[in-house]
């Protein structure tokens, strides 16, 4: 069974860029995909990006392509999300979590960080 614990976020300006971590503990880290999804107050978790257990291969919500980047350090335990370019509209809790297979349904995830949380002010 894996864990994880996110870190990264905080408060910053339209236009900025914040680097969101994903810690993961145990050992079958390596062996999942793992995606980055994110919840506004109110509203249901949304897929950000996704990536397979080696790294070849990641998937974007339209809505971030070209502004995030995913990836992994398996020897690290560790997933990133680099986001750049950040709107007000980002503004959100983000939660990274393990799953079945890349997918950008929440149902093929089985374990779930707690977030961290990002404000982008105008």
């Amino acid at each position: 069974q894996v864990q994880l614990v996110e870190s990264g976020g905080g408060l910053v300006q339209a236009g900025g860029s914040l680097r969101l971590s994903c810690a993961a503990s145990g050992r079958t880290f390596s062996n999942y995909p793992m995606g980055w999804f994110r919840q506004a107050p109110g509203k249901g978790r949304v897929f950000l990006a996704g990536i397979t257990w080696s790294g070849g291969i990641t998937d974007y919500a339209d809505s971030v392509k070209g502004r995030f980047t995913i990836s992994r350090d398996n020897a690290k335990n560790t997933v990133y999300l680099q986001m750049n370019s950040l709107k007000p509209g980002d503004t959100a809790l983000y939660i990274c979590a393990a799953g079945h297979s890349r997918s950008r349904d929440s149902n093929d995830y089985h374990t779930w960080g707690r977030g961290t949380q990002v404000v982008v002010s105008s």
